[in-house]
């Protein structure tokens, strides 16, 4: 359901919301290194979230990235939306074609009545599950490091 480039994003936001520090930024190679995630991949992926305010990003030796806003603050389809798009919670889930073109859902295929209420719900519920949600949680959890 979600791309991995998405699953990185997520678990990117995640380390920086708990490693956060008023003063310091993370850089590109702790981050990498801890969640074991090639560099030049997560690079584009923060850069990514950078342009769209999640994070901030500072360059040069003491630079790296934090969160651009509360922890909070940023809802898991904030990311999803960002990194993959919301076309899941609206397109068929098989594509088919003849769903696609078919506002008014008379001619769905039958995966449409079944699945709709699930994609409905999983829509609320990273739209009402924040970053900052699962922080404290994950704190704790030593298992962060290899997400």
């Amino acid at each position: 359901m979600l791309s991995n480039t998405c699953k990185y994003a997520i678990r990117a936001v995640l380390y920086l919301a708990i490693n956060e520090s008023d003063t310091n930024k993370i850089g590109i190679k702790r981050i990498s290194e801890a969640l074991n995630m090639p560099s030049p991949f997560l690079g584009k992926i923060l850069q990514v979230l950078a342009k769209h305010k999640i994070l901030n990003s500072t360059k040069g030796p003491h630079g790296g990235f934090s969160l651009g806003k509360k922890a909070e603050d940023i809802s898991l389809l904030d990311i999803v939306s960002i990194i993959d798009g919301l076309d899941f919670f609206s397109t068929c889930i098989i594509g088919v074609k003849v769903c696609e073109g078919d506002k008014s859902k008379q001619n769905n295929c039958p995966f449409h009545d079944k699945l709709d209420p699930l994609r409905d719900e999983l829509h609320k519920q990273f739209k009402n599950l924040s970053i900052g949600s699962f922080k404290n949680d994950l704190s704790a959890f030593e298992g962060i490091i290899s997400l």
